[in-house]
């Protein structure tokens, strides 16, 4: 009698490691669709509305809205998006039976690194935004290039260096590529 409670027990919990995987597996990608699409729709009412606002009494537009903000989210989800796939590809690595398992521990490996780029991009582009600039966007390639783009009306060749050394410091590469772009508002 107690060889069956164990063997329901364990069958239970393998039941519901299986399912919480399928769930792990399927959910990213329809909690970014939906997040994708909230954004998106901030986007257009915001977009709206400072249309609304741009126009005077007479119909005539008297102030720009403000584009490079749509670039710079544009960006930002086309580099989540990008990534995403990258790692929705590297998860179905890791659930296929037919892999090794070192191909499954390097594409854990590949995801964990995905995950700290990410987390060191965010961080420097609060580190800079700290620096007085309205926005930032920070790119980090595969091949370990940063690109940084600031908005501003205009960037010294001063301001840029300490941009990259900020960079380079915060990201512990100090030989590291880094290039500063601007993007006028």
């Amino acid at each position: 009698m107690l060889l069956k409670k164990q063997t329901v027990w364990l069958l239970t919990m393998l039941s519901l490691v299986v399912v919480l995987s399928v769930y792990y597996i399927t959910s990213p990608e329809s909690r970014l669709n939906e997040l994708a699409t909230n954004e998106e729709n901030a986007e257009n009412a915001k977009t709206n509305d400072a249309e609304e606002a741009a126009t005077d009494s007479k119909g005539e537009s008297s102030v720009m809205t403000t584009d490079s903000e749509a670039v710079f989210e544009q960006m930002r989800l086309d580099l989540m998006e990008q990534r995403d796939k990258v790692k929705e590809e590297l998860v179905t690595i890791q659930g296929s039976k037919d892999k090794t398992a070192e191909e499954k521990n390097e594409a854990t490996e590949k995801i964990k690194e995905l995950q700290e780029i990410t987390d060191n991009e965010k961080i420097m582009e609060s580190l800079i935004k700290a620096e007085n600039y309205e926005d930032v966007l920070v790119q980090t390639s595969d091949d370990g290039t940063v690109k940084v783009t600031v908005k501003a009306e205009e960037l010294s060749a001063e301001a840029a260096n300490e941009i990259v050394q900020l960079v380079r410091k915060n990201m512990d590469a100090p030989n590291a590529n880094v290039a500063v772009k601007i993007d006028p508002k």
